[in-house]
């Protein structure tokens, strides 16, 4: 006889089900496993006898084989404990089998038959739902998986013990409720910065049209100060949205007590990071910062710093708005729909256009530094401004300033304004301007007559690429709907095309 527990096998955020079968036939003692499975499964056989023998289940002395099906599917990660286990409780007895066959199961065992929690419970409950089935996890992850869908049957035990006793009917697991995050306290207040008033409305555009951003000042110009108080502005994420993030951060194992949050992703590497970390990668394919940044920031600071590879291998992400990994056994593609702040310093020295120093290298030593940025990549930057140090008497002055409620709230308006835009025009899957695709922009940020001659002119003088062209076009439409207005005007194409031209000395040294 054959027990049989539905698993997953995990390819991206996709769910692939895998069967496990468990037989236990006479011969020589022995617990062997089959169909690819990595280090993480094969070391499987020692919790799981340690976890049955702490339950009060003892192995039979005869040849127990276990079948990951498909065979030709590697099979990786830890989760695979539970559902073996319960195949092997089914075999000799222990549970009902046939209970087993509506569940999909996941699970990392512990010594002591307590049941740990494991990444991808969320992925796994959305593709239990699809396969019709219900799922069987860790008490711990529960409150995750129960986001999958309030009609999903979820049985989240502590133990192996808690387990058997559901299915034997004398002990009833109740259905976890969803688990939220408690909302986050403190983030870092616009109203701390000092100044650089140029550069605060520059982040709210860039956060209310979701634009790419680049900083370059000097060093203590308040660059990452500004750049760590943009989540203060960015609104909460939708719910189809928080669904994608999480997937992403369940695969990830980076949600904590299997409570969802709201809040969007900030995401700033070091600039030693690999590309594997930055885009993804490793042996397991997993999700890189790109990836973690799903709908929220990834802030570079020191970007000339990164390597350049690792740098231009952010282009196919910021264009198509995923990661794709493909390696010769295999092929994934996790989101990556992000919004990338960048800082930097004007050289390497960081006092290049100081007024009163000389740099004993010259222009080059700006020149030089600036192209470890690549052009194609600063063409993908839709805003780019300059940030001046900080004088003395701006840090003096106690003048109010906007708090980060105050621009959250015109942010979160112009983006109501985005949303209903694009759901009229059948773009229901836009949110932003910056997600606009080049072929609506014609009649969805036409400029009027003055608008329309001033960005021809400066197209013509500054040689924009088609996709520098179409970028201004969005930032010009973004400023627009914070001015809540239906037609781009000269002063916002001029204002746009300000922060496209910030950067050409960056871009002609890169």
């Amino acid at each position: 006889m054959v027990a049989r527990v539905q698993t997953l096998a995990f390819q991206g955020i996709e769910g692939v089900p895998v069967d496990v079968q468990v037989q236990v036939a006479s011969g020589l003692p022995n617990f062997i496993i089959v169909g690819l499975p990595d280090k993480a499964v094969a070391e499987s056989r020692e919790r799981i006898r340690a976890a049955l023998h702490a339950s009060g289940l003892a192995l039979p002395p005869k040849r127990i084989i276990v079948n990951l099906a498909p065979a030709d599917l590697p099979k990786e990660g830890s989760h695979y404990d539970l559902p073996i286990a319960l195949a092997l409780m089914a075999a000799i007895g222990a549970i009902p089998g046939d209970q087993l066959a509506d569940y999909v199961a996941l699970g990392e065992l512990a010594l002591d038959g307590g049941i740990a929690s494991v990444a991808g419970v969320l992925p796994a409950a959305i593709a239990a739902n699809a396969l019709d089935k219900g799922l069987i996890c860790p008490a711990a992850s529960g409150p995750e998986a129960a986001w999958a869908g309030r009609d999903l049957a979820i049985i989240a035990p502590a133990s192996l013990i808690a387990i058997a006793n559901h299915f034997r009917g004398s002990q009833v697991l109740a259905r976890p409720e969803p688990g939220i995050a408690s909302p986050v306290d403190g983030l870092p207040d616009l109203v701390d910065v000092r100044g650089q008033e140029s550069a605060r409305r520059a982040l709210e555009v860039a956060a209310a049209g979701g634009h790419h951003m680049l900083m370059v000042g000097p060093p203590g110009a308040g660059k990452s100060m500004l750049a760590s108080r943009l989540p203060s502005i960015l609104p909460p994420l939708a719910p189809a949205e928080l669904l994608e993030v999480s997937m992403v951060a369940s695969i990830a194992g980076a949600i904590a007590d299997g409570r969802l949050t709201s809040r969007r992703p900030f995401r700033a590497p070091h600039h030693s990071a690999s590309m594997a970390a930055l885009v993804g990668g490793g042996i397991r394919a997993r999700p890189g910062e790109v990836s973690l940044a799903h709908h929220g920031v990834l802030f570079l600071d020191e970007l000339p710093e990164f390597a350049p590879q690792v740098l231009d291998s952010l282009r196919q992400p910021l264009e198509s708005g995923e990661a794709v990994i493909a390696r010769a056994n295999y092929r994934v593609a996790y989101p990556s729909r992000f919004q990338l702040v960048a800082a930097m310093n004007p050289c390497r020295c960081g006092r290049a256009g100081e007024p009163g120093y000389t740099c004993r290298r010259g222009a080059r030593c700006a020149a030089d530094y600036q192209a470890r940025v690549s052009g194609p990549l600063l063409d993908r930057i839709d805003i780019r401004i300059e940030v001046p140090a900080v004088a003395a008497t701006d840090l003096m002055t106690r003048a109010p300033t906007e708090t980060s409620d105050a621009v959250a709230a015109r942010v979160a308006r112009a983006r109501a304004r985005q949303i209903e835009r694009y759901d009229a025009e059948g773009l229901a899957g836009i949110r932003t301007n910056a997600d606009c695709p080049a072929s609506a922009l014609d009649h969805l940020a036409a400029p009027d007559a003055a608008a329309a001659k001033l960005l021809r002119d400066a197209a013509e003088a500054a040689r924009l690429s088609a996709r520098g062209y179409h970028r201004v076009l969005k930032v010009a439409r973004t400023l627009a709907d914070l001015d809540g207005a239906d037609t781009i005007g000269r002063t916002q194409m001029a204002e746009a095309l300000s922060y496209r031209m910030a950067g050409d000395g960056v871009a002609l040294a890169a």
